[in-house]
């Protein structure tokens, strides 16, 4: 087998796993979705795991009970540590509530290939931009268990980035985050 040090010199960039995380609505999508075209026209490859796209597919089996959210980090985990020694720079963007997933995340890939993103904005905010009206069905009682309000969301104590969706436009939240990226895959 090629070694993960073989990709990534062919690919011309160090492989690491992203992790953006925050409450729904608070612009990680929107980020990764923005940073992985920032990253292509640069010349990089990489690719975007986000709970759209892997929710739908691999993690179709999985609810929303404690349990399931485990699961469904521990399976992204894995496919995120598998595209990183692939030699693909990986960006992830998932609520991942709990310190404990994000721990258990860190874990699987690997301290030195992975940086954990905050991606911060309040419940109000997120409430006020509810992108895919999840904030509307929980006012009516439609969702239970919705992050931020039902379910529990541990801030992070020290992540490894923060973007506050808040306090900044997009193309200044994704100019900090490029930057900060930029400095990682570089070989």
């Amino acid at each position: 087998m090629l070694s993960r040090s073989e990709r990534e010199s062919k690919l011309g960039q160090r492989a690491h796993v992203f992790w953006l995380y925050g409450l729904s609505g608070s612009g990680k999508s929107t980020l990764g979705i923005a940073l992985e075209k920032k990253l292509f026209a640069a010349g990089y490859f990489c690719q975007l795991l986000d709970g759209d796209n892997i929710r739908t597919g691999l993690n179709q089996d999985l609810g929303f009970v404690p349990e399931d959210r485990r699961e469904n980090i521990r399976r992204i985990a894995e496919v995120a540590k598998l595209f990183a020694q692939a030699g693909v720079i990986t960006l992830t963007s998932f609520i991942t509530p709990m310190r404990d997933l994000r721990t258990m995340a860190r874990e699987i890939i690997g301290d030195e290939h992975f940086s954990d993103i905050y991606v911060r904005a309040s419940f109000a905010t997120c409430a006020e931009r509810d992108p895919k009206g999840l904030y509307k069905k929980v006012q009516a009682g439609e969702v239970k268990q919705f992050t931020g309000k039902d379910a529990g969301f541990e801030e992070p104590e020290a992540p490894d980035l923060l973007i506050d969706t808040e306090q900044a436009t997009i193309d200044q939240n994704l100019e900090q985050l490029f930057n900060y990226v930029l400095n990682k895959i570089q070989l």
